[in-house]
């Protein structure tokens, strides 16, 4: 039986057998003493890569940007965010079972400019939520691996300073913005007092993200991170494998990207086969393509993927998204690109259902 092609997510991918192999050999300790020199080696190198001064190693991207908002926050402050951020939409409602903060959204679409933040500010009345942090995703997931335009990124943080409002990033995919944009990750992180970044996604490693800012920020974050249970002990095993993720995958993730376009093309070809029935195919910025098709189920094109061995995911009523990374190899792009074209093409020549309008938000 032929393999599935599996586009759901980049955390899909599995340890390569020489990730496996720096991971078996990881020199280690009990990092909840702080003695683990591998987990101490990740740290300083992903600090040195995000261009700040200390970062810590936390079990998921959730953790970190939850530790984020603990360190930047009090219960009752009030966060910016764009539409569908990660930390507001995806986590589970922990920002306001654990930090007791609210959003408030600006912007359409994930991103947003200096005048939305601007407009979202609440005026310092003892009577309204205190307006405390902006948060900025980059790539923007729901958005489409969309990223956020530095020049944007840095009018934000001028009127954020200028209200005296603190500015966390989270850039779980921070790697694919600083391959599209030609930035390093150090450049698109330093406008932000605290940067999350992701092993687990675009590199390829199994588990982990590191929460990086000052060393002050960082010794509170080690904090929280026991109170929310992430002190891991011999935790240099899962370190080696972000480590060996950050010395040999980040230089081609450009491959993904191009991955990407590569099955859009494929699809936008396919979409005007129903006569009547509009799709959407976003172009791809970076590594995530989202097809929408108004009026069809999203669960029509994802069953009829599948059953031409392609793992796709509905992310709204009529919206899908497909993810390419380190496990797709190149000889699989096509027939990728091939099988969803077949399925989009098939489910657009179905009647719509007027009960599927709409999509991710």
């Amino acid at each position: 039986m032929q393999a599935m092609i599996d586009l759901r997510s980049d955390t899909v991918t599995r340890p390569t057998a020489a990730m496996r192999a720096a991971m078996a050999a990881a020199e280690v300790g009990d990092d909840v003493y702080r003695e683990d020199p591998t987990v101490r080696a990740l740290e300083e190198r992903v600090a040195e890569l995000t261009g700040k001064e200390a970062a810590l190693f936390v079990p998921s991207g959730t953790m970190g940007n939850q530790i984020a908002l603990l360190c930047h926050t009090q219960r009752g402050d009030e966060v910016i965010a764009g539409e569908g951020a990660h930390c507001a939409f995806y986590e589970s409602g922990a920002a306001p079972a654990w930090s007791g903060v609210q959003f408030v959204f600006a912007g359409r679409g994930g991103l947003f400019k200096a005048a939305d933040v601007e407009d979202a500010i609440k005026p310092p009345q003892y009577y309204l939520p205190r307006t405390r942090l902006v948060a900025i995703e980059n790539t923007h997931n729901r958005a489409g691996g969309r990223v956020f335009p530095q020049e944007d990124v840095l009018a934000i943080a001028s009127v954020a300073r200028a209200h005296g409002l603190a500015l966390h990033l989270d850039g779980a995919r921070l790697w694919n913005a600083a391959v599209a944009t030609g930035l390093r990750p150090a450049e698109l992180a330093a406008p932000f007092d605290t940067v999350s970044v992701c092993f687990s996604k675009g590199l390829g490693a199994p588990v982990g993200s590191a929460l990086c800012g000052s060393a002050d920020v960082v010794r509170a974050a080690l904090r929280f991170r026991k109170m929310l249970g992430g002190g891991m002990r011999q935790a240099g095993v899962l370190a080696a494998a972000a480590l060996y993720a950050l010395a040999h995958h980040q230089g081609r993730i450009a491959e993904d990207h191009e991955a990407a376009r590569a099955i859009a093309r494929a699809m936008r070809a396919a979409a005007p086969s129903a006569a009547g029935t509009p799709a959407t195919i976003d172009e791809p910025e970076t590594n995530i393509l989202y097809i929408e098709t108004p009026g069809i189920p999203a669960e029509r094109l994802v069953e009829a993927a599948r059953r031409r061995g392609v793992l796709v995911g509905a992310t709204g009523r009529s919206a899908v998204r497909a993810v390419t990374h380190l496990d797709l190899a190149p000889e699989q792009v096509a027939p990728a690109a091939s099988a969803l074209a077949e399925a989009l093409a098939e489910v657009l020549a179905q009647p719509r259902d007027r009960g599927a309008e709409g999509a991710r938000a």
